[in-house]
């Protein structure tokens, strides 16, 4: 089904009528989709004939990413339209879910029926198909990043043929982190656990010197933490994630938050997972952000940079150096940490990752070049940008940091040897002669 209609599709995305018929941004409204047509699939039968019918094919999950991973010249194929699935298997702790569905809406079925996921990204309101398909991450020393979940994949290829893919077989560690390069997800098969409580708290005024010289101990102090900051006070504020199932946290540096807070200073916490210590569900927790609310500042930009987790402390000294040019743009910027994984595009590929991520204000010709000069400080010592945020490196730059590259490439030409998959960010990344 074509996009011809007036209709939305909600507040994480937007339609914009430009009189010639209707497009598409994404959630920030940075990048307007140049797709000549827009699909709206209902059925996994529909979207192969799309596909199959299509020159050039990208698929869209929540529009949340600030990069043109997901933009095309071609057809742009919404996946929200597809069947919602929660489909547990108990026996084997996994669930099959549609591609399109939030992780907010997977993780309220699976809790309902008393299962957990391991982890989730800062926000609930994102795809799974999206999230795992560019390396999105929540936070943890022992926490991957979310696409480690999957253990099996279905994708439609460039003739309408359905694909399948388990954990195990060839090429399956570079077919989940794959950038919508091998072709359309339509569901994904995840790992699952016994669901758990989470309690959530905060600790102010904790000096960046500190989070520096302790970040083992403080990074270590709970199931999940996050450190955010504006660079320019010198100060974070710790986000500490508890499970109820784990020990408490023996770290207390700076001081107990007295009252709920938002990781941008100024702004509405009720908007916010609940804190001060009380116990609650995973998925009502290991977020930040409330699933019916606007995450983060709402206006915004972002940029993240995974680096090997020896050079946090390098990292941090890096950016403090620049915190006045920094500071004007920014929100807020987060500290996290991920453990390492075999998927071959994975940012967090083969090390235990620091990452450093900044929310901007929507003022891309402030902000870009901030991101360069940071980019200029943080490449030496490792750095990989996410897929799916604000970058200004050249691919080939950025590809070279993935020794998994031409493993990929060679799965791509397999899977879709026309390259109908691709778009100006995949070529840029993996050129076809």
């Amino acid at each position: 089904m074509a996009g011809t209609g007036r209709r939305g599709w909600g507040k994480y995305g937007a339609v914009v009528d430009q009189g010639e018929g209707l497009r598409f941004s994404n959630w920030a409204g940075n990048v307007a989709y140049g797709a000549v047509r827009v699909h709206r699939p209902e059925s996994v039968d529909e979207l192969r004939r799309v596909v199959a019918g299509g020159r050039r094919v990208r698929a869209l999950g929540s529009g949340h990413s600030f990069s043109l991973v997901a933009d095309t010249t071609g057809d742009l194929v919404r996946l929200d339209g597809l069947p919602p699935l929660v489909e547990i298997d108990a026996a084997r702790s996994s669930a099959t879910v549609a591609a399109g569905m939030r992780y907010a809406d997977v993780a309220v079925e699976l809790h309902r029926n008393g299962f957990a996921l391991p982890n989730m990204a800062s926000l609930p309101h994102i795809s799974v198909a999206g999230s795992c398909a560019t390396g999105t991450h929540g936070s943890g020393d022992g926490q991957r990043c979310l696409s480690t979940s999957v253990s099996g994949l279905e994708l439609v290829g460039p003739d309408g043929d359905q694909v399948e893919f388990r954990r195990g077989d060839d090429g399956f560690d570079g077919a989940v982190v794959a950038l919508g390069a091998l072709g359309v997800v339509t569901s994904l098969t995840l790992d699952v656990e016994p669901a758990f409580e989470v309690a959530q708290s905060v600790r102010l005024g904790v000096a960046l010197d500190d989070v520096a010289a302790g970040f083992a101990e403080i990074f270590g102090a709970a199931y999940s933490v996050s450190a955010f900051t504006d660079w320019r006070s010198g100060e974070a504020a710790v986000w500490l994630k508890c499970r109820g199932d784990g020990p408490a946290p023996v770290w207390d540096g700076g001081r107990a938050a007295p009252e709920a807070v938002h990781p941008v200073p100024g702004m509405d916490p009720a908007f916010c997972t609940v804190q001060l210590g009380s116990p609650g569900p995973w998925h009502e927790r290991l977020p930040h952000f409330r699933p019916e609310l606007t995450p983060s500042a709402g206006q915004e930009l972002q940029s993240e940079w995974f680096l090997p987790r020896e050079a946090a402390a390098e990292a941090i000294a890096e950016v403090r150096g620049l915190a006045g040019l920094v500071a004007p743009v920014l929100h807020i910027s987060e500290i996290r940490t991920v453990r390492g994984d075999d998927l071959w595009l994975s940012p967090a590929h083969g090390r235990d990752s620091v990452t450093l991520h900044f929310t901007w204000h929507d003022d891309p010709e402030g902000v870009l070049p901030v991101v360069a000069e940071l980019q200029d400080r943080l490449l030496p010592l490792g750095a990989r940008p996410h897929w799916g945020k604000l970058s200004t490196t050249p691919a080939p730059e950025v590809i070279a940091g993935y020794e998994c590259a031409p493993d990929f490439a060679r799965l791509a030409r397999e899977l879709d040897p026309d390259g109908k998959f691709g778009n100006s960010f995949v070529d840029a990344l993996f050129p076809r002669g």
